[in-house]
């Protein structure tokens, strides 16, 4: 009879156990999962800052066109790594955003020899744009660090590298961004010539800004 009833204590022990387990990896699947998650929201977040960034350029453009002329090439390669947002990794995106914005400065100038330019409630609206987007990429831009700090401690520490190992989960990429492309695009024209008195206005000869040193 005592046999009977330890076997019976030790059976239900073992199936407690066994259920302890269980629930433990399945908590630990669903914390790596959530993580993950946050991480992808986050960048998602980026994604359409980027984009609506993105989306006023070619506006800009528009509306500059009047008072300067650009580099036929320059301008090419704009549209080019404008496209190349659009679609890719988030490294490969991040890439082409540094690009797009070393050839955006290197088409900008100063605003200020352009009176109706700086007047104009067009260009003032999408300057306003620009940089409420260039504040929000780096708001997201921080809360997407943080997530991918969470997750890549869980995947990288015990017992998460555990279960990271066995599902598949790897670490993340931080969105590491050279320091100049981490400024926000100065919208001026002030570099530009201005020749109105004689009917003509100077094209604008792109200087291409020096290696950041990454």
């Amino acid at each position: 009879m005592i046999e009977l009833l330890l076997l019976g204590l030790f059976g239900w022990s073992a199936i407690a156990v066994v259920v302890i387990i269980l629930l433990f990896v399945i908590f630990m699947f669903n914390n790596l999962v959530s993580k993950r998650n946050r991480v992808k929201n986050a960048w998602a977040q980026i994604d359409v800052q980027l984009k609506r960034r993105y989306d006023l350029i070619p506006n800009l453009i528009e509306t500059v066109k009047g008072y300067a002329r650009y580099e036929k090439s320059v301008m090419l390669n704009v549209t080019k790594l404008r496209s190349s947002i659009m679609t890719g990794s988030p490294q490969a995106k991040l890439k082409a955003n540094d690009q797009l914005s070393n050839a955006l400065k290197s088409i900008f100038a100063v605003a200020e020899n352009y009176p109706d330019l700086k007047a104009s409630a067009n260009f003032k609206d999408l300057q306003d744009q620009l940089e409420e987007t260039e504040d929000k990429i780096a708001f997201v831009r921080t809360s997407y660090n943080d997530y991918v700090l969470d997750y890549n401690n869980t995947v990288q520490t015990f017992p998460g590298n555990v279960f990271a190992g066995i599902f598949g989960f790897k670490q993340d990429d931080w969105f590491e961004a050279p320091a100049a492309a981490q400024e926000p695009v100065k919208v001026d024209f002030g570099d530009l010539s201005d020749d109105s008195s004689s009917g003509k206005q100077n094209s604008t000869q792109a200087k291409p800004n020096k290696p950041s040193g990454k």
